[in-house]
Formats: C-alpha cells, structure tokens, sequence
C-alpha cells in the first residue's frame, strides 16, 4: 500500500536470468537501505529459474516488499518480507532503434531529492509514471529527467551517458536516481575501450554540448540517442565497440554456478 520494497527487471535469455550478480548486488543494498531482510540469493535464483522454465527470451520481474502490516506507517518490528515473481514476454521495440539511435523529449516532471532512496529501485514510481505520460507518440523512445534544481538524472527508464572529449559522463545519482545494473557494466569497463568514465552533476548544456549519447538499463543494453527536441547527434561519435560489448553482457544469461 506505501511502495515500501524493491524491484528488478530481469532479461531472461534460455531459462536463465542476466546479470544477476548485478541484480542482487543491487537488491541487497536496497534491502540494508530499508531494513528489509532480504532472501538468500540461491533461493531467489532458484525461484527465477523456476518463474522463467521454458522461456528462451523474457522478463522476469522480482519484487521484494516488507510484507504484512496493520495500518498506517510505523513498519513492523520483526518484518516477515513477501516476495512475487512474474514472467513477461519480451518487450517489442522498432529494431531500428539498437542501431540507428532513438528520439527523446524533455520531460517537464522533475525528480524529487531523497539522498536516503537514491540509487536503490524502490517500488515509489509515481514520478516515473508522471514522466511517462507526457508523450503519446510511438516514435519517441524515452523521456529525459531532471531534478528541481535543473541537473540532469537520467531517463524515465534508463540510465544516461555522453561522450565528450573522451570521457564517458554519466548523472551523479547521490540524492535521486537509479544505479542501473548495465550503467554499473559501462562504468566498470569503460576504461577498457579508451574511455575515462565521469560520474558528475550534468546539466542541459553539457548534453547540448556532447558529441554522443546513449541510455542503458538491463532489457535495451544500450540506446544510442539519435534526437532530443531540435538536438541531433552524431551517433558515428559512439563508442560503438563498448555499447556492442555491453549489449553482449547484458543479455548472457547467468548460470547456477555463478550464482
């Protein structure tokens, strides 16, 4: 009834979920966050495996929450977490997009700053929700979000990144924000392809100014940015071997050994 848990959106390939490490991580400090006892990982993996049997190519949505309580706000002293687990299909997107880069907008709805939920996937989403409504059409692929104090954070869904001078920039994400799981894969490899990456306080400016950009979570891998309002960018400045490098580790599903 309060959004008081954590989710991950997990891309199934063969039966098997895909950065999963990158997901626990993710979830478990989530969980410390909140005072949320969290299952062990095994037990989650299993459970995953058993939600995605027989799909080569999905969605598996975990949520963990606090669980049972009676009304209003105090939580539980000895919580008793519940946790749901539902398979999707894969979502459907222009194929186009991967390579030719996508359109996006300026969102008018502005992230709220909460140092204590930054960076976690906390089940609060209305902010997202408002965002997303402010465009209808098909053709825009992602809305770009910034805070009240004008700094861009990232996108409805996804993390964001922009190349300039050979760094690799993304949105620090201290008071509001989502650590995405393959923002983590680009920052952890980045150097690797000649890039310095740069978590730092972005504005409008510094996004006019990129020679790329491109989004991330963990079903799209990597967006180039084709377009923002009368903005275009020069998706041949992209760090092309990178993002092909992230797509691949985004969707290789993990196995039990690894779990």
């Amino acid at each position: 009834m309060y959004g008081d848990g954590l989710f991950e959106t997990i891309a199934v390939r063969d039966g098997r979920p895909c950065l999963w490490s990158e997901h626990m991580a993710r979830l478990q400090a989530g969980a410390r966050r909140l005072a949320i006892p969290c299952p062990p990982r095994a037990r989650l993996y299993g459970e995953c495996v058993a939600v995605a049997a027989g799909c080569q190519h999905g969605v598996v949505k975990l949520v963990l929450t606090r669980g049972a309580g009676g009304r209003g706000y105090a939580p539980p002293q000895s919580p008793e977490p519940t946790r749901i687990l539902v398979a999707y299909s894969w979502p459907v997107h222009p194929p186009e997009w991967a390579d030719g880069g996508v359109e996006a907008i300026l969102c008018r709805t502005a992230l709220g700053e909460q140092p204590r939920l930054a960076g976690i996937k906390h089940l609060n989403r209305l902010e997202q929700v408002l965002a997303r409504a402010e465009w209808e059409d098909p053709q825009i692929a992602e809305g770009i979000l910034c805070d009240g104090r004008g700094r861009v954070i990232g996108g409805t869904m996804s993390n964001l990144f922009l190349v300039a001078g050979g760094r690799l920039l993304t949105p620090r994400i201290d008071r509001c924000g989502v650590a995405g799981t393959v923002r983590t894969l680009v920052l952890a490899r980045a150097e690797t392809f000649g890039l310095e990456p740069i978590e730092a306080d972005l504005r409008l400016e510094d996004l006019a100014q990129a020679e790329g950009a491109f989004f991330t979570n963990a079903l799209i891998g990597a967006w180039p940015l084709r377009a923002l309002g009368p903005l275009r960018f020069d998706l041949a400045r992209l760090p092309s071997a990178l993002i092909t490098g992230i797509r691949r580790l985004a969707h290789h599903p993990t196995p039990e050994e690894l779990a």
